[in-house]
Order: C-alpha cells, then structure tokens, then sequence
C-alpha cells in the first residue's frame, strides 16, 4: 500500500474512533433512578442492606485482596449502606487519595430527616466529618453516632469513579462493597472500622466500593 494511501487510512480510523468515543452514551447520565452500577468482577456481599441504614457480614475466609496501585485492600467484612448524603469532600494530595479520591458524609434512621438536619451544622475537611448543634440536640448524642459516618470511598473501577463523581448533598444512595484494611508496599496501612458506635480519629470505613445505586 502507498505511504500516502496508509497515512490518510491510519488519520480516517483515529477520526472515526474519536467520532465513537464522543457519541458513546455516558452509563452515568444515562442510569435511570433506582439503578446499580457495578464494577465489573468486583464481588458484592451476599447481604445487602434495603433503602436505609448499614449491613455488615462476614468476609469469606479465603477471600483474595484487591490489588491498588501500589498497595492491596483486604477485605475486613462485606459492607452495604443506604443512606442521604450529607456532604461530600474530594481529595488529591494526601496519602489517602491515592485510593480515595473522595469521602461521603452519610446519614441513615432520623438523623437523614430535614427537621433534623436543618438544626446541624454540619462541615467536612481533612478525612473528618463534623457537626454541631445550639441548645438542645435534635437527637440523643448516641443515636447521631451511630446514625452517621464519614466513610472513605476506593473505587473498584472507572464505572464506579464516575457514579461516585456524580453523588452531591442530599442525594439518596446505597453504597455495596467492602470494608477493608489497605497496606502499600512500603508499610504504610489504612484499616477501616468495623462498627457504627465508634466517633474521632479511627472511626471512619474505608470502603472498596463495587457497586453504587442513586435513588
């Protein structure tokens, strides 16, 4: 074949496939309300929580890591949660985004009621999730605890980066996947908590997520 016959070959299958990537149908704007997008061969737990609160199960026994870039995630217990976001906080430059690009504020029970949250202030900033109240709280301190947490988000795959990049505040979500403990190649560890009841430093799940539903 000429050079020149090639070359105008080679530019006609770069156009083309630009043409197809640009008209390819987005599978995050083009989800209809109520459906899952899952992480392709990420495996979901076998429980998984209905339109509000948190589920947690037993990870199996011989169940493998899940390989990151330069670390592993092992599986601590299946996680599904289903819940209002509260605030949401994108992260690029700490040690914890290289995993988590970002970190959800949810709330599940009455603490997700607007009567409730409209007498919150509520921030979120440096891998925390706070809130404060005036007077009386709107709900015994004990149940704000353990009807809310900031978890730290590892998405399994490009398709759950981009529904999670779509979550805002005050949407409805559940969230399936697994709690995990991450450990770098060079020592380094991040291990997510295992309960609700827990608050401060050490409290949050770190979360590999395989699937995300907008409600």
């Amino acid at each position: 074949m000429p050079a020149a016959m090639l070359r105008w070959l080679l530019i006609f299958i770069v156009v083309a496939a630009g043409a197809w990537w640009l008209g390819a149908p987005d599978p995050v704007a083009s989800a209809p309300a109520g459906a899952t997008l899952r992480a392709t061969g990420c495996p979901l737990p076998i429980q998984r929580v209905g339109d509000d609160g948190t589920l947690q199960s037993d990870a199996p026994g011989d169940m493998p890591g899940f390989a990151l870039a330069d670390a592993s995630a092992e599986p601590l217990a299946g996680f599904s949660v289903a819940a209002r976001v509260l605030a949401r906080e994108d992260y690029r430059h700490d040690r914890e985004a290289r995993y988590a690009p970002l970190d959800l504020a949810l709330a599940w029970g009455r603490m997700r009621d607007d009567q409730v949250l409209s007498q919150l202030d509520i921030s979120q900033s440096g891998r925390f999730y706070r809130y404060r109240w005036q007077g009386e709280p709107p709900l015994p301190p004990d149940e704000l605890i353990r009807s809310s947490a900031n978890m730290h988000l590892i998405p399994a795959d490009d398709t759950v980066r981009a529904a999670l990049d779509d979550i805002d505040a005050d949407d409805r979500v559940r969230i399936d996947g697994w709690l995990v403990q991450v450990r770098a190649s060079d020592g380094w560890q991040w291990r997510s908590s295992l309960t609700r009841e827990d608050s401060g430093a050490g409290a949050c799940e770190v979360v590999y997520v395989c699937a995300v539903t907008r409600f």
